[in-house]
């Protein structure tokens, strides 16, 4: 099963492509979108959409695995993620990519072990599950790919509630 990590924003989305065989975990690619603060926010909202369709299509991942959003304290910065967030489940649901949501707390749960890891531990355990020699950077890329790596540990239930769900 190829899964595309998603971590949302609009300054930077990070993304993190893993294949998962019920086992073990392959790191495919992983990176990020950004986009200039100067711009226009249509347009950086644009460019969002384009790069994860471009991201779509060239990974073709069986499904995307997105972080939830909670609100902090500033609610414009809550509103203009979840504007971009938007386009990019847009750009999932138009290339026919499942789409499946993961709370920060579930994904500290299923990497960590813990749901109220810091961010380190986790960035250390998805270097440790991946394989890799280095923290993957930048950090939005890191937690996209343990995003995707949350979706790995739950998509057998996941899978299976949705599968009951059309009976």
């Amino acid at each position: 099963m190829r899964i595309l990590g998603i971590d949302p924003g609009y300054a930077i989305v990070g993304f993190g492509v893993t294949d998962f065989d019920g086992y073990k975990f392959t790191p495919v690619s992983f990176g990020a979108i950004t986009t200039d603060a100067g711009t226009p926010f249509n347009l950086r909202l644009k460019a969002i959409f384009d790069d994860m369709n471009r991201i779509i299509k060239l990974y073709e991942p069986d499904s995307m695995a997105v972080e939830k959003l909670f609100f902090n304290t500033n609610q414009k910065t809550g509103i203009d993620v979840a504007e971009a967030r938007g386009v990019i489940l847009l750009s999932a649901v138009n290339l026919d990519v499942p789409v499946f949501e993961y709370t920060p707390l579930q994904v500290k749960q299923s990497v960590v072990g813990y749901g109220r890891a810091e961010k380190n531990q986790v960035m250390q355990m998805t270097k440790s599950i991946l394989g890799l020699r280095e923290i993957p950077k930048p950090d939005d890329a890191a937690d996209a790919l343990a995003i995707a790596i949350c979706h790995g540990h739950s998509a057998p239930r996941t899978e299976a509630r949705v599968q009951n769900t059309d009976k």
